[in-house]
């Protein structure tokens, strides 16, 4: 497998502004690289730019350091699964997978050696005689990686594959993807929009948001320790929790003051307690996950009241909603968590795990 390295890469359709903008990063070899974002993020794009099937309007494309950037498609040696699986419904699985190979003029040998290889790693051995038509969902998209596998490429495109499948069958088949990644020792670039998949499958994530790199890192990284408030309150299941107010004390502490004046969370004993002591009386924006919000008593933890005005019940835990300051709030709480809807509930905040952004840069401070 190989390394693909974007410099300075970017987009613009004739006249208009561009909508990639100066995107640089490295997919090292045999590395597992997530693009999401939004819809219209431009990860799609990037990712048929790195296939051939849009033109680069200004950067340079590399594989494995030499620039491809005016190689056609079929010549870059890279292999890509589409969102629609895209298979000739006439052909049987054997047929569709072997196409590309008949179109090399590989030996019929070496085809039938590759088809079966491939179908036995995706389980699919036992359907090569069938047409899609007579396959489900799921079924049709591993035929459609099993051709891009047995075109042995240097890398392996995946344009949002599971979008069109079933909550059950996304997650299996993204079991799968793991098991082909690890079996294959692949270089693989995966689109999605589902920050699920990303966090599962990517050994790193590249943030997207309006054709620019948010921040480009591994799941635990995006995760804990975000570059600012779009990337925290994309990556993580429900969204981060967000409230403005300013930074104040003297001296040495440091506290949270909500806008409203209503919330007050002391800081001094925070990570970044020296950066944010640099921000006093700047507005910024405080974020907290849900499940750094509690009903249980800790130590080192803000006391909160809040009316909770909606419940849902997961089985294994439970997700309560307020508002605070007109500003909606979700706590992931235990399944058998006593707090009620329409009453009050004491609530506890873990003040170390709270993070603090630049209202202005929606930078997060203490990076």
């Amino acid at each position: 497998m190989s390394s693909i390295t974007l410099s300075h890469i970017a987009k613009a359709y004739g006249t208009a502004a561009r909508v990639i903008n100066d995107v640089s990063l490295t997919v090292n070899d045999h590395e597992f690289v997530v693009f999401v974002g939004p819809s219209g993020c431009g990860k799609s794009t990037l990712l048929r730019m790195i296939a051939g099937l849009e033109d680069i309007t200004a950067g340079d494309l590399l594989l494995d350091g030499e620039r491809i950037n005016d190689r056609l498609p079929k010549d870059r040696d890279i292999a890509m699964v589409f969102q629609n699986y895209a298979l000739y419904p006439h052909m049987t699985v054997y047929d569709n997978m072997a196409f590309g190979l008949k179109l090399r003029q590989v030996s019929k040998t070496d085809i039938r050696e590759r088809v079966t290889q491939a179908a036995r790693i995706l389980e699919i051995d036992n359907l090569l005689d069938r047409k899609p038509k007579d396959m489900s969902g799921g079924q049709r998209q591993r035929v459609a990686i099993g051709r891009a596998i047995v075109r042995e490429p240097k890398v392996f495109l995946f344009d949002e594959p599971l979008s069109n499948l079933d909550a059950k069958l996304r997650g299996q088949t993204r079991l799968e993807l793991q098991k082909l990644h690890r079996a294959l020792q692949a270089t693989i670039i995966y689109v999605t929009h589902d920050q699920v998949e990303a966090m599962t499958l990517g050994d790193r994530i590249c943030v997207l948001r309006a054709g620019e790199v948010m921040q480009f890192d591994t799941p635990a990284t995006l995760y804990n320790q975000p570059a600012n408030l779009f990337v925290a309150g994309f990556i993580g299941s429900p969204p981060m929790n967000f409230l403005p107010g300013t930074l104040q004390g003297p001296g040495d502490s440091v506290f949270f003051r909500s806008d409203a004046g209503n919330v007050h969370i002391d800081l001094s004993g925070h990570p970044n307690r020296s950066v944010y002591a640099q921000h006093r009386e700047k507005a910024v924006i405080l974020g907290i996950r849900a499940e750094h919000i509690t009903d249980r008593a800790n130590s080192h933890s803000h006391v909160q009241p809040m009316t909770i005005d909606a419940l849902e019940h997961l089985g294994s835990e439970t997700f309560a909603y307020a508002l605070l300051e007109g500003v909606r709030f979700v706590a992931r709480l235990p399944a058998d968590s006593a707090v009620t809807i329409n009453a009050e509930a004491i609530l506890y905040w873990q003040t170390e795990k709270c993070h603090v952004f630049d209202a202005q840069t929606e930078v997060r401070l203490g990076r």
